[in-house]
């Protein structure tokens, strides 16, 4: 028998597709599901190393979910292009420049989440809890700094 995927997990893994499309950089999910105070189900974070290449990345997003779900996303930060916030309700888009992200670092403050990493071909390769390899992401990216 045949398992029918979750509607939230088919968008979530579409914009990650999406996202990879324009070779997005550090590309990571938390899985929010098992925090109560999280408002939505899956945050995907990842940046860019242009304002230009960031609004590239979320305009891919707005576009293929559009296409393929028929979805609209709520949409924030496109003219400046330093941080694009892509809101679908369960899961939302963080699409940072580079130094933005590594500013706010929105991964430290869910260190509750469950942290998937993806590879440059699209790949999940890392799941961990999130606290413990961002602290040691940050602390790699102050030092090549």
């Amino acid at each position: 028998m045949k398992k029918i995927k979750d509607p939230t997990e088919t968008l979530k893994d579409l914009i990650v597709d999406a996202c990879q499309d324009i070779k997005a950089k550090d590309l990571v999910v938390l899985n929010m599901n098992n925090i109560k105070e999280a408002s939505a189900s899956f945050f995907v974070i990842c940046h860019g190393d242009s304002s230009t290449q960031v609004n590239a990345i979320a305009s891919n997003v707005l576009k293929k979910v559009k296409e393929v779900l028929g979805q609209s996303g709520n949409k924030e930060g496109m003219k400046n292009g330093e941080w694009v916030l892509v809101d679908y309700g369960d899961v939302v888009v963080h699409v940072f420049f580079k130094e933005k992200r590594y500013y706010y670092q929105l991964e430290e403050l869910w260190g509750d989440a469950t942290l998937t990493e993806y590879g440059e071909e699209g790949k999940e390769i890392k799941k961990l809890k999130s606290k413990t390899k961002t602290n040691a992401r940050a602390g790699q990216q102050r030092v090549a700094k």
